[in-house]
């Protein structure tokens, strides 16, 4: 009954922008995070950004300054502006879901996550 639906992959050029989102359905919970993920070819999956319930916003070191979580008034839709794409930001991108509180040291890690989108391709080239 949980669907999470993204949107807004792509291909773009280095230095460029991609705004993805992701729609929830049947996901109500007081406390819970939600965010986006990736994986690349040959890496393992990594945490990029999450918003949680408690209104914190964290990102990879790897992403801080360049890209922007965020929700609708609504908290079923969220968004991730990707800025000033950089080449190893090509991966598959799902956006991920979680139910009741998660331990800061875990927002990133995927192991908390039950709900998972379909994913997209985001490709940056030079």
């Amino acid at each position: 009954q949980v669907q999470l639906v993204e949107s807004g992959g792509g291909s773009v050029q280095s230095g460029g922008s991609l705004r993805r989102s992701c729609a929830a359905s049947g996901f109500t919970s007081s406390n819970y995070c939600m965010g986006w993920f990736r994986q690349a070819p040959g890496k393992e999956r990594e945490g990029v950004a999450t918003v949680c319930s408690d209104g914190t916003t964290p990102y990879a070191d790897s992403v801080k300054g360049r890209f922007t979580i965020s929700q609708d008034n609504a908290k079923n839709r969220m968004y991730l502006q990707m800025n000033s794409l950089k080449s190893e930001d090509t991966a598959m991108y799902y956006c991920a879901a979680a139910r009741g509180w998660v331990l800061w040291r875990l927002r990133l890690n995927s192991a908390p996550y039950n709900y998972w989108g379909q994913g997209t391709q985001v490709t940056v080239s030079s």
